[in-house]
């Protein structure tokens, strides 16, 4: 095994360690370092949180509460004396001073990786132009940006320009497949939607779907919303609105979702925005076929009648439809659907190809 004791790694996350949502991201989090100690490095985490608790235990972590992750790195760098060899950050805004600030204090190689869903129809003009810009002034000081699919590194090119070519690998996300068990029998009745509760999920689009379907084809439904965000308190009013409140329930966030995803029939996922969507491939895991749209990455994994059913963002009229279809028995996803993930999209595969970028520099 390659021994990298001089590597020292600052991982900076705009993201929020919560007990009550340890998901794919936190997987990953704790199998990198994980990783990084098997291989001789150590690594320095920042992120957002009240407290560190037992899943995060062996993780050296900065917590940040009143300011961002990139202004609490920055006044790190100032104060300390440890020389890094490489920055990674995910879920920061790409070509940003900061990566400038970076490099003032530090000669570390920078990886970016992009999480972030561009919107449906694309962003205003003053803002695309903004990013052009941005593109020339600050993507120099960035080594290597990672896209978590073909879809971002499309938009990674697109938004800040196709002169980082070069500079731009697709690394898709994982997930540890060993936690998920698999559904063993599908009666189309059981549907599962793993969500931030938020417009661009477009979970007001299922209620309003649902309110179309007659009454009688939903005898015996039920769909379980696991998620909060903004949006909770106006989409259960508008399923007390459309009188689902026998079909649909709130569950709110879990940290046993793993467990949970066996018990469905179906995930629908009705989202706007996406760039490669680990609820996907949660799902899948678990052997729980996905109704979901076209957005994103999302095509990358679900092909339309084989593991899945696609209908395009924010057409309430196809949702209808394809909901109506399976619950009439119309068509089906008979197969098994985990091998796909359980092959391609595990978590040791995503750890090493990020590490592989590490052991080069």
């Amino acid at each position: 095994m390659l021994e990298l004791k001089s590597k020292t790694i600052a991982v900076i996350c705009n993201y929020e360690l919560r007990p009550d949502r340890i998901g794919g991201m936190d997987r990953f989090f704790v199998a990198y370092d994980t990783k990084a100690k098997l291989l001789g490095c150590d690594v320095k985490w920042f992120f957002k949180g009240q407290a560190v608790f037992d899943f995060y235990k062996d993780l050296d972590i900065v917590l940040v509460q009143d300011t961002s992750v990139e202004a609490a790195f920055l006044n790190h760098l100032k104060q300390s004396t440890t020389v890094y060899n490489c920055v990674v950050t995910h879920f920061t805004e790409l070509c940003t001073s900061f990566y400038k600030k970076v490099k003032q204090y530090t000669k570390a190689y920078c990886i970016a990786v992009d999480h972030n869903p561009r919107p449906l129809d694309g962003f205003p003009l003053k803002k695309r132009i903004k990013l052009k810009v941005k593109g020339v002034l600050y993507s120099k000081f960035t080594d290597q940006f990672i896209a978590v699919s073909k879809y971002t590194k499309h938009h990674i090119l697109n938004d800040y320009g196709y002169f980082l070519r070069k500079k731009v690998k697709v690394i898709y996300n994982g997930i540890d497949v060993s936690i998920y068990k698999q559904q063993e029998s599908r009666q189309a009745k059981q549907f599962i939607v793993a969500s931030h509760l938020r417009q661009s999920k477009g979970i007001q689009d299922l209620l309003a779907a649902l309110d179309q379907i007659n009454s009688a084809d939903l005898e015996g439904v039920s769909i379980d919303i696991y998620g909060e965000g903004p949006m909770e308190n106006e989409l259960k009013a508008l399923s007390q609105q459309y009188k689902l409140q026998n079909i649909v329930s709130f569950k709110g966030s879990s940290a046993n979702l793993p467990k949970l995803f066996r018990n469905y029939d179906y995930m629908i996922q009705p989202t706007y925005m996406e760039c490669f969507s680990l609820s996907l491939l949660e799902s899948l895991s678990a052997n729980v076929p996905v109704i979901t749209t076209q957005v994103g990455g999302n095509l990358e994994l679900i092909t339309d009648g084989d593991n899945g059913f696609v209908f395009q963002a924010g057409d309430v009229s196809a949702l209808k439809q394809v909901l109506e279809s399976i619950l009439k028995k119309e068509q089906k996803i008979a197969k098994d659907v985990f091998l796909l993930v359980h092959n391609e999209f595990g978590l040791d595969k995503m750890v090493d190809e990020h590490f592989d970028l590490v052991v080069c520099i």
